[in-house]
């Protein structure tokens, strides 16, 4: 990170707001060492006269920012409530292709929201093409699952359920791949997160969420689909998993085939104030 002194006031602004204090003054003008900065952009965000800007053009483009106007950046709270209390996990879906320029912005969602010491850990998966060969894959994983569960005496009878239709899943599959799809509900798209640090991948995929539905589309998370490849290393090398990375979340996408009315009830918070 680089201060232009021409411009820089010397308000200490960005000193106060640096957390890992890596920002002294010179002079009366800021001076970042880059010794233990991290790169989160607060002395760029913080400072009234633009001095501050990113000294990696490559990977941090200053193109990006954009400077506070109010209207622009303000959300009404009882409307940003109400969007929350009103989505819902859409399992039924036109078939409808995503435009880029959609796809983008859930990207984007989730690339610009905040990450433990800005480690920035979080890659993404889109699959369209795939997703035929990646429902193959964990239909197939699902039922060896569901079979060696199913052989123990050992497994829950709470858990034997989901071995009962795992296999009757595969085995829909298997009689007609082109028939029912009760994993990825013939979505036009998959979205996988992964991460290192899994509240990092928990994040963005939350903010990912809000943008999907703030553009007219719909989502689930197919637990399933973490729950098979945590199991099939196959799996993991197809969607580009690296090494010291989870799978966080897969986001199942597409314009809804279904219109709800109204919100839901829930039970109250659990609270303790202390």
């Amino acid at each position: 990170m680089i201060v232009d002194r021409d411009k820089c006031i010397g308000c200490t602004l960005c000193k106060q707001d640096c957390i890992v204090s890596d920002i002294e003054m010179i002079d009366k003008k800021a001076h970042i060492r880059n010794l233990t900065c991290i790169k989160c952009g607060h002395c760029i965000a913080i400072c009234p006269v633009k001095a501050v800007s990113c000294d990696d053009e490559e990977e941090y483009s200053m193109e990006e920012v954009i400077p506070y106007e109010k209207e622009d950046f303000t959300i009404d709270a009882d409307k940003l409530m109400n969007f929350m209390k009103f989505r819902r996990s859409v399992r039924l879906f036109k078939k409808d292709e995503i435009e880029e320029e959609k796809i983008e912005k859930i990207i984007d969602a989730g690339r610009f929201t905040q990450t433990s010491t800005n480690m920035q850990d979080v890659s993404y998966t889109i699959v369209k093409d795939s997703i035929p060969e990646l429902r193959r894959m964990t239909l197939g994983t699902l039922n060896a699952m569901a079979d060696k569960m199913l052989g123990s005496e050992e497994t829950p009878k709470h858990l034997l359920k989901y071995a009962h239709k795992w296999k009757r899943m595969y085995d829909s599959f298997v009689e007609n791949p082109n028939g029912e799809d009760k994993l990825f509900f013939k979505a036009p798209l998959l979205i996988i997160v992964k991460a290192q640090n899994e509240i990092d991948g928990g994040l963005a995929s939350a903010k990912m969420e809000l943008m999907i539905d703030a553009l007219g589309l719909g989502t689930y998370f197919s637990g399933f689909f973490e729950r098979a490849a945590a199991m099939n290393p196959k799996i993991g090398e197809m969607i580009g998993l690296k090494e010291g990375e989870k799978i966080i979340s897969c986001m199942v996408i597409g314009y809804p085939r279904v219109e709800y009315k109204r919100t839901v009830p829930r039970k109250e918070a659990r609270i303790t104030r202390i």
